[in-house]
């Protein structure tokens, strides 16, 4: 797949045949087909069960109401096939798609793993070479969700104010989309292996597995082997360094950070509590020039910065803020990010004209490639391609 202007994507050349639903599979086809990859998902007919996933066009808009947002968005520069797959012809279909997909192909990425008919070494009965990975819940294979593995893993302990009593899930599916980005790296591992040895892969990924080692590798579970204990709750605190939020004048929030001594140190400039600080330092046999102090003493050093930002409006916030060194954003919702142009202003969104839906602006991949933002064309109508495959 080459972009408008000739530049040619990374993954020119390469097939997958994807057989997914719901976020984390989904989304490793997205990847690879942002990249230059031509995906294929292989959809039941009707659609698989995430097709009609909240949130839905409403119908107040140029677009009928009933079409999913959602798949439509995971779903982006694919081509669309619907088949049977209960039927013998149907399997046959995905099959003979991973096989004879010439050197680029003989790969597949599925979340729909445990059927024989499309294991790898079935699989690898009709291309030696195949490449498959499947995409499953918990470490055992049991079936498990983004919800469900966090809610195992201890964040939910960790998060909302430090005054709650119980669990606070996450509202971003962190582990779909961790395992689904890494699903598109192993895929290309896979691939650069190929094209050395001329082997295949079997590749097997739990999203359970993904979270842990993610919560392994930042200390999550380190610290009550080694400590005896773990973290508690901290609210809206950066845990260790200094940062929190605070609300100005007008009702506005704002949270700052300050993760450096010079952030620190101009925060305290620009809230004028240089007397004061010092003097906290003093009484309290402190150091703010190290974070773990900062942390330490964090709540009444907020109750002393609380005063400038309660004196002053958004703007005049924003203003000082962006004049000074030290980390801040106001909150937004969805709909203020929206409204405020920053769709338009960032060269990573494009207009993308999406059946069903309508215009809109679309984000592109993040990285740029030679200055090249990768952006794909709209999902297809469900089985679109089906007859031309």
């Amino acid at each position: 797949m080459t972009t408008s202007s000739g530049f040619i994507r990374p993954l020119d050349g390469l097939r997958i045949v994807e057989v997914s639903s719901f976020v984390a599979s989904p989304l490793c086809g997205l990847t690879l087909a942002q990249l230059g990859a031509e995906v294929i998902r292989v959809d039941p007919v009707g659609g698989a069960a995430d097709v009609h996933r909240w949130p839905l066009t409403d119908g107040r808009g140029e677009a009928p109401a009933g079409t999913s947002i959602y798949w439509t968005g995971l779903n982006k520069g694919k081509r669309s096939v619907t088949a049977d797959l209960r039927s013998e012809e149907g399997r046959r279909l995905v099959q003979r798609l991973v096989a004879d997909s010439g050197p680029g192909g003989g790969i597949l990425v599925t979340n729909s793993g445990g059927r024989d008919w499309m294991s790898h070494a079935r699989l690898s009965a009709d291309r030696s070479d195949v490449i498959t990975l499947e995409l499953v819940g918990s470490s055992d294979g049991t079936p498990a969700v983004d919800y469900t593995v966090n809610a195992g893993l201890g964040f939910p302990a960790l998060t909302g104010p430090d005054d709650h009593a119980g669990p606070v899930n996450h509202v971003l599916p962190a582990w779909d989309v961790i395992c689904g980005v890494y699903a598109a790296l192993a895929v290309t591992a896979a691939v650069r292996h190929r094209e050395r040895t001329g082997q295949g892969s079997a590749i097997r990924l739990p999203l359970e597995d993904c979270a842990l080692s993610v919560a392994s590798t930042l200390g999550y579970l380190t610290e009550p082997q080694v400590n005896a204990s773990s973290r508690t709750r901290s609210g809206n605190d950066v845990y260790g360094t200094y940062g929190t939020d605070f609300t100005t004048a007008d009702g506005a929030r704002f949270m700052i950070v300050a993760l450096t001594t010079r952030h620190f140190r101009d925060l305290v400039d620009l809230t004028g509590t240089g007397d004061a600080v010092s003097a906290l330092e003093t009484a309290l046999a402190a150091d703010f020039t190290a974070e773990s102090d900062r942390y330490t003493h964090r709540r009444v050093l907020s109750a002393l910065f609380a005063r400038w930002f309660e004196t002053h409006t958004a703007e005049q916030a924003e203003q000082a803020l962006a004049e000074s060194s030290v980390l801040a954003q106001r909150y937004r919702t969805f709909e203020d990010v929206v409204s405020a142009g920053v769709l338009e202003a960032n060269p990573l969104f494009a207009e993308l004209d999406q059946p069903g839906i309508g215009r809109f602006l679309a984000a592109a991949a993040p990285a740029t490639f030679g200055g090249h933002y990768l952006a794909v064309p709209p999902a297809e109508d469900l089985g679109a391609s089906t007859g031309r495959i």
